[in-house]
């Protein structure tokens, strides 16, 4: 299982969560209510995901709410990534070389 980068970026009054996925990179405004963004964000995970299982670590040099936030989000996003593999595992929807 690959293990990708997950990090917070703070400027001004915004705060985004950043999702690396090789190239790509995934982002989430944390102060910005944008439903619709989110779900895009995760219909490209659950794309990646067909192609293998991942998850995420959350690396970050200041403890503030944000990080906390973060921390509980990535905890939650990866077991939801992991049951959502095995689901596509048991249903056949994986990608094969």
């Amino acid at each position: 299982m690959a293990t990708h980068n997950a990090t917070i970026e703070r400027k001004d009054n915004n705060a985004i969560l950043k999702l690396a996925l090789g190239e790509t990179q995934l982002d989430i405004v944390l102060t910005e209510d944008k439903p619709n963004d989110v779900k895009t964000v995760f219909n490209k995970l659950l794309e990646e995901l067909k192609s293998g299982e991942f998850d995420f670590n959350l690396t970050d040099e200041k403890e503030d709410l944000y990080f906390h936030i973060c921390k509980e989000y990535i905890t939650q996003l990866n077991a939801e990534l992991k049951s959502t593999y095995k689901e596509l595992q048991d249903n056949g929807l994986l990608k094969t070389e």
